[in-house]
């Protein structure tokens, strides 16, 4: 299997994906995003294209990026920088470069500011519509979305359908923004079988 790198959104912390990766029985490579949620931030990260430019820099062969909301972003950006790194993607519950806001996503940032009060406060003004460059995105997709989501939701992730190429959206009954913690064992399964398709 292609090396797996795992993103986690707003919250920053590598450690978002652990339950997942432990129910798939992958050891794969987990960022951290330097100044968001409680992780110490770093002076030459100063917004979204600097994480684009750390998981740039983490991937060494052609990889499988699994990423969660803001990650999705990064990762998006990533796909479209150097689609030759990356096999194939899976985004859960992310803007993934479209307008959230028009789709009926709440705003998100005060509640966010309030849980990680030092938080750089970049993170909140970071807004980009890809729309029209998604069809771009060539490698297999994976739209893993709750119904139960106010931040991202669903139609959020049928918009992402309708503009990439090949994705395919799967919809968990009962799945809040964090359905990869809450969630873990079944998402965990549909990314596996994900990776495993030819």
């Amino acid at each position: 299997m292609a090396p797996t790198l795992f993103l986690p959104g707003a919250g920053g912390s590598a450690a978002f994906w652990g339950r997942v990766a432990n129910h798939m029985h992958l050891d794969g490579r987990f960022l951290a995003w330097p100044g968001l949620g409680d992780e110490p931030s770093r002076p030459d990260v100063q917004g979204i294209d600097d994480l684009v430019a750390m998981v740039l820099d983490a991937l060494d062969a052609p990889s499988n990026i699994v990423a969660q909301s803001m990650g999705g972003l990064v990762a998006v950006k990533v796909a479209l920088a150097a689609p030759e790194k990356v096999r194939r993607l899976v985004l859960a519950a992310t803007s993934g470069g479209v307008p959230v806001a028009d789709l009926g996503g709440s705003d998100w940032r005060a509640d966010y500011y309030a849980a990680y009060p030092h938080a750089a406060r970049w993170i909140g003004e970071a807004r980009e519509d890809l729309s029209a460059r998604l069809g771009d995105i060539a490698c297999p997709t994976l739209l893993l979305w709750g119904d139960r989501d106010p931040i991202s939701p669903v139609a959020v992730g049928e918009r992402l359908l309708a503009l990439l190429p090949d994705a395919r959206l799967h919809v968990i009954a009962g799945g809040d923004h964090d359905l990869a913690i809450t969630h873990a064992q079944t998402v965990a399964g549909l990314i596996t079988r994900h990776f495993e398709e030819n």
